[in-house]
């Protein structure tokens, strides 16, 4: 996967502990959180599994969902997340 602008949810397990990030480059990114590099909320709650992510043309809008997806209520980040994930499957393998 090229560097491309993207959104992505993280979960600790299913039904768990949710981050949400925005990043240039994916598979980088999500490389840092597995590998606890990324000091911080994903490092102190072990949230390593990539469970959603949407990729953008630009960083700009990337951002603008970021912070819209932020504002959601956590039923409706879950419903996402089982629409596009129903097994809640680490999605890292898919984009390495």
């Amino acid at each position: 996967m090229n560097k491309q602008p993207a959104v992505y949810i993280l979960a600790s397990k299913r039904n768990g502990t949710l981050y949400i990030g925005v990043t240039s480059d994916l598979v980088k990114r999500i490389w840092e959180h597995k590998n606890d590099l990324a000091e911080g909320f994903t490092k102190k709650y072990g949230v390593h599994q990539l469970v959603w992510y949407e990729l953008h043309e630009d960083m700009a809008a990337a951002i603008q969902r970021e912070k819209s997806l932020k504002e959601w209520k956590r039923a409706w980040k879950l419903n996402l997340i089982e629409k596009g994930n129903p097994h809640w499957e680490d999605l890292y393998h898919t984009i390495v």
